[in-house]
């Protein structure tokens, strides 16, 4: 199996190189690629890239996720998150190849406070929500064999994350302010990635189960909590001298204006995805503890 990946360099990418390695060749694509043109702002030099390589699955982990800066540059991250996912899919489509994309909870518009399920009404709040959901769209439509996979809180060991913030803050600060009324589950892109793996194997056998799921680590919380839950692990760890924070005051949404609207209820359902595909995904704090255990 000849697999060729977008965006190596993300979280999720990173993560990716390694678990796609078991099932064939991966060619590893990033925007600043020189041997074939990974760079999303150019659709065209994307496609000549799928054309030349002719894949038998094409792995995208490329995105504009820079959620407030996508406000004042709605161009660039439609291109990136719609208009080049919809041409890798259109090349897709005509090489007879899979086509795996990532999506998020914000094409949904965060109210109430059920997980989300595949067939719920999309409705997003931000320039980064609709360009995603065109995204997904796109590729849907494209008549490419597909599987769209929205998730959503992704951090990893490597690169910036929440948790690193709030151990950064907590030993800066003796009180730090964090939202209490956005929920969702922290998701690893390791389990991202070796979901992806699993579930490709998976569809060799049962073309038929390809589609959108929902994919994120059992469990759910929110920002404050997930904030103590880390700083209760760093107190265990060799850094605890280091930890001047007492407090960890909740607030909400409101404390902290941005130029995105975040959605309040990331929940997501994801049992269509555990009985399709024979998983049990794991608590989010099995992941984020693992996580910590090796940054700390």
């Amino acid at each position: 199996m000849n697999i060729l990946l977008f965006g190596k360099g993300g979280q999720v990418g990173w993560e990716l190189q390694r678990s796609l390695s078991v099932l064939g060749t991966v060619t590893a694509l990033d925007f600043d690629s020189t041997d074939h043109c990974g760079d999303f702002a150019n659709p065209a030099g994307v496609a000549d890239t799928v054309r030349a390589l002719r894949p038998d699955v094409i792995v995208n982990a490329a995105a504009h996720t820079a959620v407030d800066k996508a406000e004042s540059e709605p161009d660039l991250a439609r291109a990136l998150n719609a208009a080049t996912p919809g041409a890798i899919a259109h090349e897709a489509a005509k090489l007879g190849a899979w086509m795996v994309h990532y999506s998020t909870d914000y094409v949904f518009d965060g109210s109430g406070d059920r997980p989300w399920i595949e067939t719920d009404t999309p409705a997003p709040l931000s320039v980064y929500g609709r360009t995603k959901l065109e995204g997904e769209q796109l590729v849907a439509q494209s008549g490419a064999k597909h599987l769209i996979l929205r998730t959503s809180w992704v951090y990893a060991a490597r690169g910036g994350n929440f948790a690193k913030t709030m151990l950064r803050l907590a030993q800066e600060r003796e009180r730090l302010t964090v939202i209490d009324d956005q929920w969702g589950a922290p998701t690893g892109a390791d389990l991202l990635a070796d979901v992806t793996a699993h579930a490709l194997r998976h569809l060799q056998q049962r073309p038929q189960d390809a589609g959108l799921y929902h994919c994120v680590a059992s469990g759910e919380t929110n920002w404050n909590q997930y904030a103590k839950y880390v700083l209760a692990q760093a107190q265990k760890a060799s850094i605890a001298t280091k930890i001047v924070a007492k407090e960890v005051t909740p607030v909400p949404t409101s404390a902290f204006p941005t130029p995105a609207v975040r959605p309040r209820n990331s929940r997501l359902d994801t049992r269509k995805l555990q009985s399709t595909f024979g998983l049990k995904l794991p608590h989010w704090q099995q992941g984020v503890a693992r996580m910590l255990a090796e940054i700390l």
